[in-house]
């Protein structure tokens, strides 16, 4: 290159070859192509005609000088030099600015590549901005976004706030590859529990579901093989403390922690605990059963807006229908629902 000591070049291209993994043909390659499209540039720029004729260039290894070559399509043999006096100080720029672009590629590539093999766990994040309803997160190395669907809807935001994400997937995208976070999806529950219950990050104890409405409700269903091991007071942890983490981190969110069961009386049961169950009366065909419980426990076991039995419903994959023991009508699950946002969607995706 000209002005340049001549290991230079080659210096800097073995340093990109070594310490990025990246293949110095490629690179040699991408270079020949921008070596090229600068000579394009300056010839347009200077009134010459371009666009007949064939075009290469010739690249020394260990300098980086470059000839430009072109050619008649038609008499490819016939290959003359119109390399242009002062071409050794473009060529040099242009080298340089390919070799840094190859490494911010390589760069971004290897960061994508740590994410990728972090899907599926939590990680911290600083609120950045606001993209409309999506959420900008400075994750460090690079951004990852929150789309309003991964929001948990009753959450304020702040720039600045440090809070824990689940890092959902990488997705695709015209710009490349882009971190995709949530706070609402159902998994994001259980990794924190992971996290706040040695005994659920052991095995020890086991999720067998989760029915979530974001940042109002949850209820989870745990399990334990092992004997001497309580799924529902591990999870709940001494004085609480267990559980109330959760729900800090989760700003709030109600947990109802039920012990699950392959007996479906028995589970259908807990999930409406504290509430007593009187009688219930299963039609198999349709999946549903109706509940007979005391007339004074009949609002704590639709709950509002019909929460309480709409999450045991989905916990227990049974329509459940809830009437009281005296006179009047019955009330089903999906009564009072309000409408889903695209945040409950999300959490049942």
């Amino acid at each position: 290159m000209a002005g340049l000591p001549r290991t230079e070049f080659a210096q800097a291209l073995k340093a990109i070859t070594t310490e990025r993994g990246l293949d110095p043909d490629v690179i040699l390659e991408t270079i020949r192509q921008a070596y090229v499209a600068a000579y394009k540039r300056d010839a347009r720029e200077g009134g010459i005609e371009v666009d007949e004729l064939e075009y290469d260039a010739e690249i020394d290894k260990v300098t980086g000088e470059a000839k430009i070559l072109a050619w008649d399509p038609e008499k490819p043999e016939e290959k003359k030099d119109v390399t242009p006096p002062g071409f050794g100080r473009i060529a040099a720029q242009t080298a340089k600015q390919v070799i840094h672009q190859k490494i911010r590629e390589a760069e971004k590539g290897v960061v994508m590549d740590e994410f990728e093999s972090r899907v599926g766990s939590l990680i911290s994040g600083i609120v950045l901005r606001f993209d409309g309803p999506n959420v900008r997160v400075d994750l460090g190395r690079t951004e990852g976004i929150m789309p309003a669907i991964e929001r948990i809807p009753t959450e304020r935001l702040n720039p600045g706030q440090r809070l824990t994400f689940f890092l959902k997937e990488i997705e695709d995208t015209p710009r490349g590859k882009q971190v995709v976070l949530s706070r609402a999806d159902r998994a994001f529950v259980e990794r924190i529990f992971a996290r706040e219950v040695p005994e659920v990050a052991s095995g020890s104890v086991e999720i067998k579901g989760i029915a979530r409405e974001p940042g109002i409700r949850t209820k989870i269903a745990v399990y334990s093989s092992q004997s001497g091991v309580d799924p529902v007071g591990s999870c709940v942890g001494q004085k609480g403390v267990r559980v109330q983490a959760v729900t800090n981190e989760l700003g709030g969110e109600r947990i109802d922690i039920v012990p699950f069961s392959e007996d479906e009386r028995e589970f259908i049961k807990a999930t409406m605990s504290p509430v007593e169950v009187i009688d219930m009366k299963f039609n198999e065909a349709e999946k549903s059963v109706v509940l007979t419980v005391p007339e004074e426990q009949l609002s704590l076991a639709i709950g509002k807006d019909g929460q309480n039995a709409r999450l045991a419903s989905k916990l227990t994959g049974w329509k459940i229908e809830v009437q009281g023991n005296g006179e009047g009508p019955a009330t089903t699950s999906e009564e009072e629902a309000p409408q889903k946002d695209a945040s409950d969607e999300s959490s049942e995706n």
